[in-house]
């Protein structure tokens, strides 16, 4: 066995962590919230497209209404940040690949300073129209997915397996790379 530390360990560490659905009332500095939008935005697309806008939300009663516009966005109320994440219906049938691309890199940013995310879908439609009426969002492009950031807290008691308090209400773990992957040789 080597000494020598696996450089892929510190990528799996920060790749693997959970999604957090409880949160301190620390507010995250918009320093640091400027910070994970500049490196998500570097972020690979198609053709360069880019078809993501940002909309940092710190209100509470907004957040709190936000909330409401997913069957999984109960945790949107409790974080002291959400971070909306727009997009625009062009047409294109890789910009919701796009879109998961910045989420996931909007998400490790925000680990590396420290912070930790949950992501929420706002779904059906009529929940898209709902959070783009809170934002003020007027077309082309619409509030589809947000983010909840902060410091992790501790779930209250009784809140970890439901859904309309924001706990998890799917199961956890990750399939074995034997179950995922196929080779054709």
């Amino acid at each position: 066995m080597s000494d020598t530390p696996d450089p892929v360990d510190g990528l799996r560490a920060l790749m693997g962590r959970p999604s957090r659905r409880f949160f301190t009332a620390e507010p995250v500095p918009r320093e640091d919230v400027e910070r994970m939008v500049d490196l998500a935005r570097r972020t690979g697309s198609a053709r360069n497209r880019q078809p993501w806008r940002f909309v940092a939300v710190t209100a509470a009663d907004v957040r709190r209404q936000l909330a409401g516009c997913g069957a999984y966005a109960g945790h949107l109320a409790g974080a002291p940040l959400v971070i909306v994440l727009l997009t625009c219906d062009n047409g294109f049938r890789d910009t919701p690949f796009d879109l998961g691309r910045v989420a996931q890199s909007l998400t490790l940013a925000a680990s590396v300073l420290g912070y930790d995310t949950c992501l929420a879908t706002f779904y059906p439609d009529d929940n898209v129209h709902a959070a783009d009426r809170l934002l003020g969002i007027d077309g082309p492009w619409h509030a589809e997915h947000a983010m909840s950031v902060g410091r992790a807290a501790r779930p209250v008691d009784g809140a970890a397996g439901n859904a309309a308090s924001g706990g998890s209400a799917v199961p956890t773990g990750r399939h074995p790379v034997s179950e995922l992957l196929t080779w054709h040789e």
